[in-house]
């Protein structure tokens, strides 16, 4: 299993902000790779009320479970590759796989036999190195909607803030309080649910 601290900036853009970063970095349609991310929880919101978040990411044919916990500085970010055949017996609601992730879901109190799958979020991504750090633009679909979003993903939280404030106020983008993708996620899910 693979863990680290995710420490990330995040800003929701309209679509020409985001048309203008792509400019600014001179970034073509073909540099944007599809993932989707499979989202789990229970149905009382288990991992939600914890402020955790688990999801299975396929990205250029690789399936990885990736269970997101609160941390001191950023996200506890703890990661499981799967075969293909777990994947879908999962997204089925065939079992929990075995392994790590399972292990740190007990160990908080969450009945992994309790967790189900909540839905697909499908995101054109482009990442570059930049500055000590990873830039990211995003295109999301999910559960009807549409964003665009920047991240800036640091080794330091006061580095990360100031080069993250920096590429905004030079192409006069506002900095907005963001959420995360899960958390967006649920809110429309919420929102679909009351409808």
């Amino acid at each position: 299993m693979d863990q680290h601290i995710e420490i990330e900036f995040k800003n929701l853009l309209s679509k020409e902000e985001f048309n203008k970063l792509t400019s600014y970095f001179n970034v073509e349609e073909s540099d944007f790779i599809l993932q989707e991310n499979h989202y789990f929880d229970t149905s009382d919101f288990a991992l939600k009320n914890q402020q955790s978040a688990l999801r299975i990411r396929l990205k250029q044919g690789k399936h990885e479970l990736t269970l997101k916990q609160p941390a001191r500085d950023g996200l506890l970010e703890s990661n499981q590759q799967l075969t293909p055949m777990q994947a879908e017996a999962f997204l089925k609601g065939e079992g929990f796989p075995e392994g790590e992730i399972q292990q740190l879901l007990i160990s908080v109190n969450v009945d992994p036999q309790q967790i189900e799958f909540f839905g697909t979020l499908k995101t054109s991504r482009f990442e570059r190195p930049y500055k000590n750090g990873l830039l990211v633009l995003d295109h999301s679909h999910y559960l009807g909607t549409e964003d665009f979003e920047m991240e800036y993903e640091a080794l330091s939280r006061s580095e990360g803030q100031e080069i993250f404030t920096s590429i905004l106020e030079t192409l006069q983008i506002p900095e907005r309080m963001t959420e995360n993708k899960v958390k967006r996620f649920y809110l429309q899910k919420i929102k679909k649910m009351s409808e």
